[in-house]
This record gives structure tokens, C-alpha cells and sequence, in this order.
């Protein structure tokens, strides 16, 4: 039989206070582990419903509302709040934006939404110029669809090969860059 442990009794006595040591340090994980996942489990089971409907919240003082979501919406930010059923149509029929992936209004059985001014452009906009909010819109749709664009990739391509390309090469004791022109 192979016997590793030491043959003196003080030795012996060591190992086993040792061995109980880490007993003890092993059970006293395993308890806190098992409290743990109780409190993990109790708090999934405690956890509340998520809301039905989320209004998604502006920035401000006020913090006026800016979209309505469902309530499982990934796209809806971080400022928001749940509201009920009731509250989500009412928001929706008085002009506010429904989400365009979750599509609260269709789930609502809201239908002609899309001709209406929406309730966030009202404080720019009139009705003369159907609910458009800022000028630069109305700029940019009178000049026509071309209006701001560049001249294409070709040709800031082009500008770019033509710039000067730095070149460094020794000049007396240090290295400096000198700009050499590049005949296209």
C-alpha cells in the first residue's frame, strides 16, 4: 500500500487542521452561492410585467413626448416612460409619431396616420407649409434635389491625387518633409 502522508503525528495533525480549514472555506462558498441563485430565482419570479406601451421622452425641461413604442421596442431610448392602452392611442390620434419598426398604431388598429402634422413639428411649423419645421428643409426641397450635393467620389479623387504628397528626405542633419508635386 502507498502511503504518502508523513509519518510523524504532529504532521498529521497539521494536514487535518489545514484540510478543515479549506472544508470550511468550501462550504462557506457553496452557501453563498446557494443564497445567491435563491435570490437570482426570487427575483426573476418578482420581477414585474414589462408595460404594454412606452412613450419614448425628448430632451428638455419638460421633457416632451416624441414617439410611442411597444413596450418590447428595442429602438425606443433610454428616456421613456410606460403608459397604458388608453394613453398610447390617444397620443398616437393626437399627432404624436409612431415607432416605425414596432408600428404601435397598426397593433392599435390606428389607420390614415400619415397625413397628419405629427405633434412634435407643431412648434416650428404651420399649416401653410404642411408641417415642415425647420427652414433648411424648406430650402433644400425648393432647390431642388441636387441642391448641396457634392460633384461625386471622381472627382474629390482627383483633387486628392493632384494635392502635393509629402516626401521626406534628409535635409543636412535632420529629416524633414518636402512636398513633392506628382504630375498626373
Amino acid at each position: 500500500m502507498f502511503d504518502d502522508l508523513p509519518p510523524d503525528l504532529d504532521r498529521l495533525h497539521t494536514l487535518r487542521v489545514w484540510h478543515t480549514l479549506w472544508l470550511q472555506r468550501i462550504d462557506a462558498k457553496i452557501a453563498a452561492l446557494t443564497r445567491r441563485q435563491a435570490e437570482e430565482e426570487r427575483g426573476r419570479r418578482n420581477r414585474p410585467a414589462p408595460p404594454e406601451w412606452i412613450v419614448e421622452l425628448g430632451i428638455g425641461e419638460r421633457r416632451p413626448p416624441v414617439q410611442v413604442h411597444a413596450g418590447d421596442c428595442y429602438l425606443a431610448g433610454t428616456r421613456r416612460r410606460p403608459v397604458d392602452r388608453e394613453e398610447a392611442r390617444r397620443l398616437l390620434t393626437a399627432g404624436l409619431t409612431a415607432c416605425g419598426h414596432c408600428r404601435p398604431d397598426s397593433t392599435l388598429g390606428i389607420t390614415e396616420l400619415s397625413n397628419r402634422p405629427t405633434l412634435t413639428a407643431a412648434a416650428g411649423s404651420s399649416a401653410a407649409d404642411g408641417g415642415i419645421s425647420s427652414g433648411r428643409a424648406m430650402a433644400d426641397s425648393a432647390a431642388g434635389p441636387t441642391a448641396g450635393r457634392t460633384q461625386g467620389w471622381s472627382s474629390y479623387v482627383t483633387k486628392i491625387q493632384a494635392a502635393p504628397q509629402p516626401h521626406v528626405e534628409p535635409v543636412g542633419t535632420r529629416w524633414q518633409p518636402v512636398f513633392v508635386k506628382h504630375e498626373a
